[in-house]
């Protein structure tokens, strides 16, 4: 019997080179990145409205005023 070599990629070397591609496309999409893309007045902006409907969860789950 004589010793064959293996030339593909095996199965898990395959998922560990497609982890680390995944984990270099997703680098820009860190909340560092996508926070620097805010301007300062958007930073400060009040972003937390009590409309209608939280009033209405507020009020259906019975959350203390």
């Amino acid at each position: 019997m004589t010793a064959e070599r293996d030339t593909g990629i095996g199965r898990r070397r395959f998922f560990r080179a497609l982890g680390g591609v995944a984990a270099v496309a997703a680098a820009p999409l860190t909340p560092e990145a996508l926070a620097d893309s805010e301007s300062s007045d958007d930073k400060k902006k009040p972003r937390y409205r009590e409309s209608e409907e939280v009033k209405t969860y507020y009020r259906v789950n019975r959350y203390p005023k």
